[in-house]
């Protein structure tokens, strides 16, 4: 067992293992909500380098839904709280960070989920807006870019939107197809592209020729 500053304990594995991790989410909750209110707004967790203290058992699931000790957070307000802390870092892993300690948590694949789009606009000049399950609202464009990838084992396609500082959004199936209703096709790199436009960037999902949805 590993105990960080704060009191903070990380990875508990013996009969108080839910005390313990109650107190650690206790804590970064504590922390998330004072410095929201002093940043009035999203803390600014990307100037924070305090010690790793460890892992938490926390995981965020592919369709958004974050767990804690096995268990869904069913609070919305819990949730946002905890996502205004999250950090997605250089070496790939994402950590809750707060001014003196900074733990790891797991994410299945994207740490939000975008449940909804607003147009503004049309054709090349629209802009797409994105509303995540956490409540961040983020205009596709150059510095908030959307990216497609099909599954290796599966084919599915899975559109991303960069929402900030290293955190994605995965587009949910029934925006993705609204999404897909505003596609063009444009010349790109010398191919055909099927994609869509937003904030005067053309994003290019896959080659016209390979369309099959």
């Amino acid at each position: 067992m590993v105990s960080g500053s704060g009191g903070l304990t990380v990875l508990p594995e013996n009969k108080k293992a839910k005390e313990a991790g109650g107190a650690a989410a206790s804590g970064l909750l504590s922390a998330a909500e004072a410095e929201g209110k002093r940043a009035r707004g999203l803390p600014p967790v990307h100037l924070w380098n305090p010690d790793f203290c460890g892992d938490i058992d926390m995981r965020i699931a592919r369709d958004g839904t974050w767990f804690y000790m096995g268990t869904p957070i069913g609070r919305e307000r819990l949730v946002r709280l905890f996502s205004t802390i999250l950090r997605h870092d250089e070496d790939g892993k994402y950590y809750l960070v707060t001014p003196v300690e900074k733990v790891g948590i797991r994410v299945e694949d994207a740490p939000f989920l975008a449940v909804a789009m607003k147009v503004e606009g049309e054709g090349r000049s629209q802009t797409l807006i994105f509303t995540t399950n956490v409540g961040d609202e983020t205009a596709a464009g150059a510095d908030h870019p959307i990216r497609f990838v099909i599954d290796a084992e599966t084919g599915e396609p899975a559109p991303y939107v960069h929402v900030r500082a290293r955190l994605e959004a995965l587009i949910a199936r029934a925006v993705f197809y609204d999404l897909v209703e505003l596609g063009a096709e444009e010349e790109h790199e010398g191919r055909r592209w099927f994609g869509v436009w937003s904030g005067g960037v053309f994003f290019p999902f896959m080659p016209a020729e390979e369309m099959a949805f």
